[in-house]
């Protein structure tokens, strides 16, 4: 059978991240990408200088016309700015029995725009949190969640893990990307424990789309059939790769995307 997997997020027109960035990274693991829009945004590598949110009922027509159709193996949830569509996609995994979901919550853009509206955090804690298989925030969005400061070690990466196991999480993986240091640390915790995947921390501006890459790219695992840590195992070594990768690329003035097809060209 031919893997299927989902994304359900925002579209970036500068093709770096959200949406577009999934789809590739699903192509390139050999996985079918379909998706469902849930806001439209205007950026480039610069910045973010609009954001139009699809209405709740559209993206319920979206999710319904897409999962009654395809037999989907795994579902990654990006960016949803608004209340309404939170409850409207947590309705919809429900209604078509989804489990292998990976859930990023997509805060700020890594030019720094915000994404995610206050109002909203709330609720995607108590929706999308306790109905996904992974949740992978990054440092600063483990903060957010907790309404805590950035975690600077190890020690705090670890306290804040288990804490969003505590609002309901089965597993979290904080990505350590935006700390500090030779290597980039990224924590796996579960009921089952704790297991860190590090590799070399890239000296590149080319880091627009990391966050949604990782998270696509366990979701494809999960797709494919792999179980949880395996699949964060292929992605780690796929965006490790796609970053280094990255500075083959010339594309835009700002923060580049990474090299999602660097084994093809």
């Amino acid at each position: 059978m031919t893997a299927i997997a989902v994304t359900i997020a925002g579209s970036d027109s500068g093709g770096g991240a959200g949406i577009q960035a999934d789809l590739k990274t699903f192509s390139a693991l050999g996985v079918y990408g379909a998706s469902v829009i849930a806001a439209l945004t205007a950026q480039n590598t610069l910045g973010v200088t609009g954001i139009h949110d699809v209405p709740a009922d559209f993206v319920t027509a979206q999710i319904d016309a897409v999962f009654s159709d395809l037999d989907v193996g795994a579902v990654k949830i990006g960016m949803l700015s608004q209340p309404d569509v939170i409850r409207a996609v947590a309705a919809g995994l429900d209604r078509f029995d989804q489990k292998n979901v990976v859930l990023d919550p997509v805060m700020v853009a890594t030019s720094g725009d915000m994404l995610l509206r206050d109002e909203s955090v709330a609720v995607l804690i108590a929706d999308l949190l306790p109905r996904s298989a992974l949740v992978t925030p990054n440092l600063r969005e483990a903060a957010r969640l907790l309404e805590t400061d950035v975690a600077t070690d190890g020690a705090g990466m670890e306290a804040q893990a288990e804490a969003i196991l505590r609002l309901g999480a089965r597993a979290v993986l904080i990505k350590g990307g935006h700390g500090t240091g030779p290597e980039s640390d990224d924590l796996l915790m579960s009921a089952a424990g704790k297991r860190w995947f590090s590799a070399p921390r890239i000296d590149t501006l080319n880091t627009h789309g990391t966050g949604c890459t990782l998270s696509s790219a366990i979701a494809a695992g999960l797709a494919r059939g792999l179980a949880l840590e395996p699949a964060i195992e292929e992605a780690k070594r796929y965006i490790t790769d796609a970053i280094v990768a990255s500075d083959r690329l010339q594309i835009g003035r700002g923060h580049g995307p990474v090299h999602h097809f660097h084994k093809w060209w």
